[in-house]
């Protein structure tokens, strides 16, 4: 390969970048991000630099003096993957511009969603990009009322940030339970206490018909008839892949670039990382997308291996899923597959101190661990599940 394209130039990016150079890839690397920044860290986003602790230049992923002699493409979108001929493609960009690359590195990553209705309504916010969350942070810092719809865990995160700011804070889930999903029912609604413990109120069961307001929100309108004043607004609802400039390209799209265990698409010469792969799981026995940190650092080494290796080295099993999240000074530790499992029991610390160490299991066999400011339990605990 004389020219690899990464398109995306978030921390999954730069890590298959990375693991190009570390690989011996030694020809033209092009990155192209559609932010006009470096690649940074987003998970202080919701919490450390919301709050003021963090400024943006401790986001910086690339450390000082790393140079991995690329051609960096930023402030520009990918617009179209044009696959012939194969292996890879010409990426073609928003401003004109086009790449041709005998190997392509789709890392595009995923956009929050939206509330219909909310596009021009000052005062509404979602949080995924640096620029989301300077705007969000100056007007935090004004105080108020903040409602944060959704109950996952950046609007948990949010909420907690904010709290701590001295907002007056309600967290809107439409779910019974929220982070029932990721967790289940009886550990969702565990971490979720952490909430009315701090005087944040939590409302669940109930849906968003809209929002109140003309020029600025100034309420929360729910689907039971209530509203929820609010002067600011935070949509959490989850987040899409970013896949639309890929339509037509031959690539399989469902729900993200599917993908094999190792990154590997059904094209040859184009692999796929991050928020916007559904990469095929052996232990679940289906292709799925990992949101978290952890996926976007360590599988782009195994798709850059397959796309310079053409897929001769077979791909081992990717660890299981792992993400970690701050709320109200309790770290919060989950690693493997709960929908999997069958039961789940607390074998360390209490659901009332908040610092449970749960396991679940699949026919008596580990297949998830969480943690409540159980550390060192809950790395050992992971260990078992690989």
């Amino acid at each position: 390969m004389r020219t690899v394209a990464v398109v995306g130039a978030s921390l999954a990016g730069l890590s298959a970048a990375r693991a190009l150079r570390g690989q011996g890839y030694d020809g033209r690397l092009v990155v192209i991000g559609e932010e006009a920044h470096r690649p940074y860290d987003r998970p202080p986003l919701s919490k450390e630099f919301l709050s003021g602790t963090l400024g943006e230049a401790e986001l910086a992923l690339e450390t000082d003096g790393e140079d991995l002699r690329a051609e960096w493409l930023l402030g520009v979108r990918a617009t179209h993957l044009d696959t012939t001929p194969l292996p890879g493609g010409t990426v073609h960009l928003s401003d004109g511009r086009s790449v041709r690359a005998d190997g392509v590195v789709i890392a595009t990553g995923a956009a929050p969603r939206t509330l219909p209705g909310s596009t021009g309504l000052a005062g509404v916010h979602t949080l995924r990009t640096l620029d989301d969350a300077r705007a969000l942070r100056d007007e935090l810092a004004l105080g108020g009322r903040l409602v944060v719809i959704g109950g996952g865990f950046i609007g948990a995160e949010v909420a907690a940030t904010a709290s701590g700011l001295g907002l007056d804070v309600t967290v809107v889930e439409a779910a019974p339970t929220p982070l029932a999903g990721p967790l289940g029912e009886t550990m969702g609604a565990l971490v979720s206490a952490l909430h009315t413990d701090h005087g944040v109120r939590l409302w669940c069961g109930v849906g968003v018909k809209g929002l109140g307001g003309e020029a600025r929100v100034d309420a929360v309108l729910l689907e039971d008839g209530r509203s929820v004043p609010a002067d600011i607004v935070v949509v959490g609802v989850g987040a899409g892949p970013c896949v639309e400039w890929l339509e037509g390209s031959g690539l399989r799209l469902d729900d993200g670039v599917v993908c094999g265990a190792d990154g590997r698409t059904d094209l040859a010469g184009v692999v796929a990382v991050g928020d916007c792969a559904a990469w095929w799981d052996p232990r679940t026995g289906a292709h799925r997308r990992v949101e978290h940190w952890t996926g976007a650092r360590e599988r782009p080494a195994a798709a850059v291996a397959a796309l310079l290796t053409g897929g001769a080295v077979a791909p081992g099993v990717p660890r299981a899923p792992y993400f970690w999240s701050d709320q109200y000074g309790v770290r919060v530790q989950f690693a493997g597959h709960a929908a999997g499992a069958d039961s789940v029991t607390v074998e360390a610390g209490t659901p009332e101190g908040r610092d449970v160490l749960a396991v679940y299991r699949s026919a008596g066999r580990p297949v998830a661990v969480l943690g409540m400011n159980q550390p060192r339990l809950f790395t050992r605990w992971r260990k078992q599940l690989a």
